[in-house]
């Protein structure tokens, strides 16, 4: 689907609302609920092909996985594909540009417990490997998520790895676990048109607040494939007639999956 259109999404005046998918089923449940575009969760996507989150879903699987999506997608879609699949930035650009050639709209690609700088290179790579053609890439910063910093330390490194990002060729700034209104209209005015895109999270403002205070996207991200995954345990316990199970939240169900 046109990535030009997915770039316009981002541009228009609503909020850009992504509810995350995990396979080709959910991606159509998606469609048909009236969203603008299809986003996958990298958690939901990895434990479908039966792996932990946190990159261990080979990339093989996962392009595999993101081509069931493509078939059926009929709205532009983005793929969140965690820290690229390789340590290797050339390996990386290889990887997204296979990617494109599946038909994808844009691309997450997160900086993780590690340096910028590397992040840095991969976004060069990827650019690279490209070669001109289009793709909104999301540089995902995990300040937040992480807790690398607080306070006016956490704005501060967001916009500095924001700038980064940015002039290694991302589109976009994703800084999940951002949720004070003052932070995010400070990242906001220091980012300038380079669209935030924030997770939903407990404590998370309104939409409508979230969209005046500057915020372009707002991800979903594991919430539905968790529920979905937690319905099924609920579900199979009422069927076998025993009580029901430990709740199936993220970490018991990425401990199932850590084989």
């Amino acid at each position: 689907m046109s990535v030009q259109r997915f770039r316009e999404l981002h541009r228009g005046d609503r909020l850009l609302v992504l509810p995350n998918a995990w396979d080709a089923g959910s991606a159509v449940a998606i469609q048909h609920a009236g969203a603008s575009a299809i986003a996958t969760t990298s958690a939901g996507v990895a434990w479908a092909c039966g792996w932990a989150d946190g990159n261990h879903l080979p990339a093989d699987e996962m392009l595999a996985a993101v081509k069931r999506i493509a078939r059926v997608a009929k709205l532009p879609l983005t793929v969140d594909i965690e820290e690229g699949g390789s340590d290797d930035a050339a390996s990386v650009g290889r990887f997204v540009a296979s990617l494109v050639d599946a038909g994808v709209a844009g691309i997450n690609i997160e900086d993780g417990a590690g340096k910028p700088e590397a992040l840095v290179v991969k976004l060069k790579a990827i650019r690279a490997a490209l070669g001109g053609r289009d793709l909104y890439i999301n540089a995902r910063t995990d300040v937040y998520l992480r807790g690398l910093a607080s306070g006016d330390a956490a704005v501060d490194e967001v916009v500095r790895r924001a700038a980064l990002y940015r002039e290694a060729g991302a589109d976009g700034l994703f800084a999940p676990g951002i949720k004070a209104v003052d932070d995010i209209r400070r990242v906001v005015a220091a980012i300038g048109d380079m669209p935030l895109n924030v997770m939903l999270v407990p404590g998370l403002p309104l939409r409508e607040e979230l969209f005046a205070a500057g915020v372009r996207r707002l991800s979903a991200g594991i919430a539905l494939s968790i529920d979905a995954y937690a319905g099924a345990a609920k579900g199979a316990a009422v069927l076998l007639g025993v009580e029901q199970p430990k709740a199936l939240d993220y970490g018991t169900l990425n401990g199932l999956l850590a084989l």
